[in-house]
């Protein structure tokens, strides 16, 4: 059976960087010595994703400012006083303002991935910030001499460029974030705002053919920042019929720590289109409390029980076979150091296997997960072959 399996983005960046970081940005070292710290961490992250024997990898967005503000960060026509965005905990986080135009990008997403393919042969994927969440830098007050209208064809020129540029730099696919569309709901109860945000991407989309948007999807999430979400408290409900009109293939949708599962994905089986990929999430990456393997089991298992198994199983056969895939997904929490490989071969099938039994039976589906690796064998009928020392890590699974 093929498994379709994709990392989602960020990795945690080691202590050295995240010192070095601080230490450039109070003047206390050199950009010739950051570069070198964040080439090592490319070069590390990318080691151990090859590890995992993942078939796509990312540079874990080691050297990206933030998911949000890559493509603006050091413009000079940018103000401090932007949108304030309230997270659940107390703290805010504020994006900068647009000054004066033209609008345009001083860093595009493909200079990560050509650093990130120095380091690799193995396909890597590219996540992009999505035209919405960029809409949101022109102020209310609007700029003298550079309209809105005149501001949002100038950032659909640069988003178009940022994600065609990655396509033509070899990404296996470009991932676009959209995390502002549940906080837009948020905003504007009405869902106006949410209308014209998946109307501003399409617009954006649209300019692909319809065999480069095969390689296009869209993250959404309630957001994240330590710890905490900016709208966690929006309903699925309210979102996902809008999420699902992004002309896209591939959606990637945070699920764990989500209140009923089942209802969201009810929603989603409900509501999704047959030449529509879905990923799911099966890890709460707000929580720290590591998922033990029953859990992430359990979790799985809902996302199996609101599939079509027997199409899926097809599926593997045939090349042909448009319809909705369903899988899961799980994002980083923590360092996997501690993993350990064994290779195996049963039943036919071979692959690195974390296992606490030596008593491995054929194996029916894969697992990918970025940290580790292993096979759903058919130990007991249900039973999953896991290192006692497993930590939270990108966990892959096709339904």
């Amino acid at each position: 059976m093929s498994i379709f399996t994709e990392p989602i983005g960020s990795i945690p960046r080691p202590k050295k960087l995240i010192e070095g970081v601080r230490a450039f940005d109070e003047g206390r070292a050199s950009q010739k010595e950051l570069d070198a710290l964040f080439e090592s961490a490319v070069s590390d992250t990318i080691k151990r994703f090859e590890e995992t024997g993942s078939p796509v990898i990312t540079d874990g967005e080691q050297t990206k400012p933030s998911f949000v503000s890559y493509p603006i960060h050091g413009l000079k026509n940018l103000s401090p006083d932007g949108v304030v965005i309230p997270f659940a905990d107390g703290h805010n986080r504020q994006l900068p303002n647009l000054t004066e135009g033209p609008f345009h990008y001083q860093t595009y997403a493909d200079t990560y991935l050509k650093e990130a393919k120095k380091f690799t042969r193995v396909p890597v994927k590219q996540a992009v910030i999505s035209a919405s969440a960029m809409s949101l830098i022109y102020p209310q007050e609007g700029i003298k001499g550079y309209s809105r209208e005149e501001f949002l064809k100038d950032l659909m020129n640069e988003t178009e460029a940022d994600i065609r540029r990655c396509l033509e730099k070899g990404a296996y696919n470009v991932q676009i974030d959209f995390t502002e569309g549940r906080l837009s709901i948020k905003l504007d109860p009405s869902k106006k705002l949410l209308k014209d945000f998946i109307s501003l991407n399409n617009m954006v989309i649209d300019r692909f053919s319809e065999e480069e948007r095969k390689s296009l999807g869209v993250h959404t999430c309630p957001g994240g920042d330590q710890d905490s979400t900016h709208s966690a408290d929006v309903d699925y409900a309210e979102l996902l019929p809008d999420l699902f009109e992004l002309r896209v293939r591939n959606f990637y949708i945070q699920l764990a720590s989500e209140n009923d599962h089942r209802r969201v994905l009810k929603i989603i089986k409900e509501i999704s289109k047959s030449d529509q990929m879905v990923f799911i999430g099966v890890i709460d990456v707000n929580n720290p409390k590591v998922e033990t393997p029953e859990e992430v089991r359990d979790r799985d298992l809902e996302v199996r029980d609101h599939s079509n198994i027997d199409l899926l199983r097809k599926l593997s056969r045939r090349s042909d076979y448009q319809g909705t895939y369903y899988f899961s997904f799980c994002l980083v929490s923590g360092c996997c150091d501690a993993v350990k490989y064994r290779q195996y071969e049963s039943g036919g099938l071979s692959g690195a296997c974390l296992s606490a039994s030596d008593h491995i039976s054929a194996c029916d589906d894969d697992w990918y997960c970025f940290g580790l690796y292993f096979r759903w064998c058919g130990i007991s009928g249900s039973e999953y072959a896991l290192h006692e020392s497993i930590t939270k890590a990108y966990c892959f699974k096709w339904h």
